[in-house]
């Protein structure tokens, strides 16, 4: 094998052990205890922001939902408009885009649809879209990255 073949396999194998991280970390959220929302950190996906603004941005997958960070934000297939089911290590890898107490989400501009909050398992309030409640995730690290997409039953939060 040749430098090239060897880090590209590298590379892969990197992406494949992510993958299974987040997939490994949806699937035992069940019986990890619940996480507790941190204050944004810089840099981080989402989290607590006093009076959050939900936008949009135009991505490689089309125009999608983005937190007051500027990332990505996703949906849950596994989740309604009263359940989020991603607490423990699933939140820590899509920590929920929440609100402290109080609080309420509003929509920036080509934001169209209803933001409200549900209130999950920990106590915190999580801002929904259309009755979805919305995460970010970890392997974003920039505006326009769309890394969840697909991963664990996360899909992109269209407007």
């Amino acid at each position: 094998m040749n430098r090239r073949s060897l880090t590209l396999s590298g590379r892969v194998a990197g992406g494949l052990f992510a993958v299974a991280l987040a997939v490994a970390a949806c699937s035992s959220a069940a019986t990890a205890a619940p996480a507790s929302v941190a204050p944004p950190a810089s840099g981080a996906p989402a989290s607590a922001y006093a009076g959050a603004t939900v936008g949009m941005a135009t991505t490689s997958l089309g125009p999608v939902l983005v937190g007051p960070n500027g990332l990505t934000l996703y949906t849950h297939a596994g989740d309604t408009a009263t359940s989020s089911t991603c607490t423990g290590s699933c939140a820590t890898a899509w920590p929920p885009l929440a609100v402290p107490a109080g609080s309420s989400a509003t929509g920036g501009s080509g934001v169209t649809g209803t933001l409200a909050t549900l209130t999950r398992s920990d106590g915190s309030l999580q801002v929904t879209y259309n009755g979805l409640p919305l995460y970010g995730w970890q392997g974003d690290s920039k505006p326009g990255d769309v890394t969840g997409q697909g991963v664990a039953g996360f899909s992109v939060a269209k407007p």
